[in-house]
């Protein structure tokens, strides 16, 4: 009578959250089958009758004409239990295989170092390629970089030393060089002055702005605005 009662439990169930007539329909069914074999096993003085009064409205449509034969297959709980907790065991260790077979990918870590000389010096393959960025970008002959080199070095020696060059940019320069060399971000120009501040010498100062703002930017060394921020960099380094 258990079994029954459990069934009667699960109808109710199954009817109040609107299951599908079909489930409804095999519940009743196990019930059936059931009470027929409580009935069957029954002394023949002690058979109980049992009603259950089922809305019809949740049974699907039978004429009344025709008759079936419903096989009831007799279902252990507890071995579907057990069965289903079986592969689900399964289920995970083939995820857990799956997962350790699978290849690792390798990400490249993006570079946070500052680049230093002697690490450009030791890149050899590295080092022709900013060559041959440099030599393709920069247009002015040879001549015209020797004369402003030695116009560049006579103004340093002749200017007061930088300490800190976030400090020395005044506010109306500090807009300019925004919007002009750093094409309007504020903070890829926070990131380059402190970058540039970091650095001991002015080669290592002047091949980062060459391979990082020069190259990948377009800066244009004719540029009045690009030669002003040049010499603030090699005041910084005299």
């Amino acid at each position: 009578m258990q079994r029954v009662d459990t069934l009667i439990k699960k109808l109710q169930e199954q009817f109040a959250a609107n299951a599908p007539a079909s489930q409804l329909a095999l519940t009743v069914q196990m019930l059936q089958a059931e009470l027929a074999h409580i009935q069957a096993n029954a002394a023949p003085e002690s058979k109980i009758s049992i009603n259950v009064d089922i809305p019809q409205t949740i049974l699907p449509a039978v004429k009344r004409e025709e008759e079936k034969t419903v096989e009831i297959l007799q279902v252990d709980e507890a071995e579907i239990e057990a069965e289903l907790e079986e592969i689900k065991r399964n289920a995970e260790a083939m995820q857990k295989m799956s997962v350790q077979n699978k290849p690792q990918l390798v990400f490249e870590e993006e570079e946070q170092d500052i680049p230093t000389l002697a690490h450009h010096l030791n890149d050899t393959a590295k080092q022709k390629r900013e060559i041959n960025e440099t030599i393709a970008d920069n247009t002015a002959s040879l001549n015209d970089k020797l004369k402003q080199s030695k116009i560049d070095l006579g103004d340093t020696l002749t200017e007061t030393h930088i300490r800190d060059l976030k400090k020395a940019i005044g506010i109306n320069d500090r807009f300019l060089y925004i919007n002009e060399l750093f094409r309007g971000d504020e903070t890829m120009y926070e990131r380059s002055i402190k970058t540039i501040n970091s650095f001991s010498i002015l080669p290592e100062a002047e091949y980062w702005i060459q391979r990082e703002l020069k190259t990948k930017i377009g800066w244009n060394d004719s540029n009045e605005t690009v030669k002003q921020f040049n010499q603030l960099v090699k005041r910084r380094f005299t």
